[in-house]
């Protein structure tokens, strides 16, 4: 029987690597994105070239990569407010969270995709997770993780798996396995075509990728680069 998964799917760095390691592991894989009003929305018109992209960088990628859904959660803007959901300064909550955090907003993404693929009969969600090197949101936890599933499973007499493959790996690791999946091509395509500055700004190009150089996505991301290829041959 073939195996398939269905990938939380951004644009961004970390859900393109994900991508490209469910491809380069299952039969099948279908992406889901979501709109839910986030201030750095150009990331929604990086997903299709990234697609595309990515089915360039290896032949055998481009017969496993199915339909891409699309679902409108922009009711979540309006019930929890966030400097990624309004133009409120970045930094940090009086709770110590960073001001990005969207409260609830992983848990309904998965609870959603997690609705696709049993419609689907899809058995793997694959999510870019990470509590190794990110910005300190709760929901990215791998308790949390572990937990939705248990509930997931139980709430829809399902058996489904979260797989979480950047959950103890830190950013310069992630450049480092996007390398290993798909060598300098799909490195190139992760700076080129990708987004994750919560500014939503793709007029600066770094030698990392695009990005305002200053919120924390960008800041992690640049940091990943540098580490990456201070030890890379690449």
């Amino acid at each position: 029987m073939a195996e398939n998964a269905l990938v939380l799917f951004s644009g961004g760095q970390d859900s393109t690597t994900c991508l490209a390691w469910a491809l380069s592991r299952y039969d099948h894989v279908e992406t889901i994105g979501f709109t839910y009003g986030q201030r750095h929305q150009v990331e929604m018109e990086c997903r299709e070239p990234v697609r595309a992209g990515l089915a360039a960088v290896e032949p055998a990628w481009r017969q496993k990569l199915g339909r891409d859904h699309l679902i409108d959660l922009g009711i979540l803007a309006e019930v929890s407010v966030s400097a990624l959901t309004a133009d409120l300064p970045f930094g940090t909550r009086a709770d110590g969270l960073p001001a990005t955090f969207v409260p609830g907003r992983n848990l309904l993404f998965l609870t959603f995709a997690a609705i696709v693929a049993h419609q689907r009969k899809i058995k793997r969600l694959v999510t870019g997770v990470c509590e190794t090197d990110y910005s300190g949101y709760p929901d990215c936890r791998d308790d949390t993780m572990k937990a939705l599933q248990v509930a997931l499973n139980l709430g829809m007499e399902a058996r489904l798996a979260i797989e979480t493959p950047l959950m103890w790996i830190d950013k310069a690791a992630t450049w480092e396995l996007a390398h290993k999946l798909g060598g300098r091509a799909l490195v190139d395509l992760i700076i080129e075509k990708t987004h994750t500055c919560y500014e939503g700004n793709r007029s600066r190009r770094h030698e990392w990728g695009f990005g305002c150089g200053t919120c924390d996505a960008c800041r992690l991301r640049s940091d990943g680069w540098r580490r990456y290829r201070t030890t890379s041959i690449a």
